[in-house]
């Protein structure tokens, strides 16, 4: 090194004032947890997805329940670091209002929930895509339209704002597909989707679709799936769509938190 080369600094760590940026929070992606293996498949793939990318941030995997990693002993494996957890949940519910902020209220590190995948834009784009694989034409005639609709089928819960978000959901998936989107649930809502499936047909639908609006295969999943009269998407998985939600989703807290801070 000659006299006038100045030593090497690192921009990405080094602060203009000298000081060390701090290094981002990790990522927690906080899944429900099902018996079927499937499901823990699908989760390692989408986080697999998010660290591609995101390259460099720090990304764990935490259960509420059935399978392992439970999410508190994910915290407790991150010590003091500081953690954003992203529930891999597709609306409010006793879940993310409860088990997760209990969870987290017990980690010893500074840790932040972000609001769950749904509704956004993105959650219908990644619908959309799982349709389109399952065999929903990609142009339809008046004729056809007026004699279509979808089912968008949920897990279900007796929270009110669960269906307030899955209605939110339904009516973005409704206006890309331009065509009706009824909600139902596998469980602790009204109305099933055998229910739905009914409906439509007194209004003329008889081609129906069930659009999965689960992040993973699971019972509920397949039992939805198994109501379709036409054609059933798959559960949501690991599509690019779901990895920058997920991304989205974990921004949008940092964001809020640096707001709220100043």
């Amino acid at each position: 090194m000659t006299a006038s080369t100045p030593p090497r600094t690192s921009s990405r760590l080094v602060s203009p004032l000298g000081r060390r940026r701090p290094a981002a929070p990790a990522l927690v992606l906080v899944a429900h947890g099902s018996r079927d293996p499937r499901a823990l498949t699908t989760v390692r793939a989408l986080m697999d997805r998010v660290r591609a990318l995101r390259p460099g941030l720090p990304v764990h995997l935490g259960h509420i329940e059935l399978n392992e990693p439970l999410l508190p002993d994910t915290l407790a494996a991150l010590g003091d670091t500081p953690a954003v957890l992203v529930p891999l949940l597709l609306g409010r519910g006793y879940h993310v209002k409860q088990d997760i902020p209990e969870m987290a209220a017990a980690a010893s590190a500074d840790t932040r929930t972000a609001p769950p995948l749904g509704p956004h834009p993105l959650l219908a784009e990644a619908l959309h895509t799982r349709l389109l694989e399952a065999g929903w034409p990609t142009a339809m005639d008046d004729t056809a339209r007026r004699s279509t609709a979808v089912v968008l089928a949920a897990a279900g819960s007796r929270d009110p704002d669960s269906a307030t978000d899955t209605r939110r959901t339904a009516r973005l998936l409704s206006a890309r597909l331009n065509v009706p989107v009824i909600p139902a649930y596998a469980s602790a809502a009204t109305p099933t989707v055998p229910t739905a499936v009914r409906a439509l047909a007194a209004r003329g639908r008889h081609r129906v679709a069930v659009a999965s609006c689960f992040t993973a295969p699971g019972r509920f999943a397949t039992q939805c799936a198994q109501a379709a009269p036409w054609i059933a998407s798959a559960p949501l998985g690991a599509q690019d769509a779901m990895a920058h939600l997920v991304l989205h989703r974990y921004d949008e807290s940092l964001s809020t938190r640096a707001t709220e801070a100043a």
